[in-house]
């Protein structure tokens, strides 16, 4: 009987195999028999066509979402999937990092952020924005919004945004400026007594002073503009013009007397008629410096203590003001002696009686 074929006895042989046993044979087709009564098959092509090839591939995320980040394991196929694993449905203003076509990866980061409704305040105006920028700062580049050094933010350019959020741009312009300004000079008006009564000179023509002021100037949001004085300093000072009034004779100081007596008798406490003297610094036997330590010259005149106090203030027409700063031997009861610069103005001063008002 050719191979391969069952012989008549009670074992059989197949090609190429060693011979086994009928028992054998009959244990293996009660094992098939059971197998596809409970619903399998023998083909091992047949036994996974019902399992989805991708069922058992998982991938551990890290998933941040509106700045809270967490790992997540999931077997969704693309970030877009798993977003709707977690309930999340993006709008056309959230953001979403990277694509939502994107396929999952094990440890790729997933950025997830939900626009909000914010109010943005400036110049005046509110501008209603959703955004889901990451915060102030990257807000004012969506929306264009330039920054000059001087301008606050409110909150903070670095806060996140939040719903219904108000955000407040405060624009604060800041400049200096430098202003040069004229001191103008004062007129000193003096006496010389070698001039005809009624004629002056202009002994000096002074000179007008400078001062620098810098000052800083603040507009908030276009509002009134504030001033500060930075610094003021005088760069140049000023000289004073002095004129010279001529008071020679004697007639001529009488009339200096009456024009001044309007002027001076408000402010006087009394008048005194009084002999008067003329003296310099450059007398014999003087120091140059009077009795209260003052130099001695025109203004400075020697009186008696007892009769007038040192440092009283008096008012002398056709002289001036003077200050009673000074003694002498010879200056005695109603005598006063009246310093000059000039020994030439002294001489011709003289002697002659005069009217001093004591001042207030």
């Amino acid at each position: 009987m050719p191979k391969g074929r069952w012989t008549s006895g009670k074992e059989h042989q197949l090609i190429g195999r060693s011979p086994i046993k009928v028992g054998h044979l009959a244990a293996f087709s009660v094992l098939a028999a059971g197998l596809m009564a409970l619903g399998f098959t023998t083909s091992p092509s047949a036994a996974r066509a019902d399992i989805p090839a991708s069922a058992a591939v998982s991938h551990v995320v890290s998933f941040d979402s509106n700045g809270s980040t967490a790992e997540h394991v999931t077997t969704a196929q693309t970030v877009g999937s798993f977003l709707q694993e977690r309930g999340i449905v993006p709008g056309p203003d959230d953001y979403v990092a990277p694509d939502p076509q994107t396929p999952l990866s094990d440890k790729l980061a997933v950025d997830y952020r939900a626009a909000v409704a914010v109010d943005l305040i400036s110049r005046g105006r509110t501008l209603h924005v959703v955004s889901s920028a990451p915060s102030v700062a990257a807000l004012l580049t969506q929306e264009h919004v330039a920054l000059t050094a001087g301008d606050r933010v409110y909150p903070s350019l670095a806060a996140t945004l939040s719903p219904n959020q108000t955000i407040r741009i405060v624009h604060v312009a800041r400049w200096t400026r430098a202003r040069v300004q004229p001191i103008p000079a004062t007129t000193v008006h003096r006496v010389v007594y070698s001039l005809p009564y009624g004629k002056t000179k202009v002994l000096s023509h002074g000179r007008t002073g400078l001062r620098q002021t810098t000052v800083r100037f603040t507009q908030i949001d276009g509002g009134k503009i504030q001033k500060r004085v930075l610094d003021s300093h005088v760069t140049r000072r000023p000289r004073p013009r002095i004129v010279a009034e001529g008071v020679d004779e004697y007639d001529a100081f009488m009339h200096n007397r009456t024009n001044a007596l309007d002027k001076t008798s408000y402010v006087a406490r009394g008048e005194m008629q009084m002999e008067a003297t003329a003296y310099t610094a450059a007398c014999s036997g003087c120091s140059g410096i009077t009795a209260t330590g003052r130099r001695a010259g025109h203004g400075i005149v020697a009186v008696d203590p007892r009769v007038i106090r040192l440092g009283t203030r008096l008012y002398i027409p056709g002289y001036g003001a003077a200050i009673a700063g000074d003694t002498g031997g010879a200056i005695r009861g109603d005598r006063i002696d009246l310093g000059f610069d000039s020994l030439s103005d002294a001489l011709r001063f003289g002697r002659r009686t005069v009217t001093v008002y004591r001042l207030k």
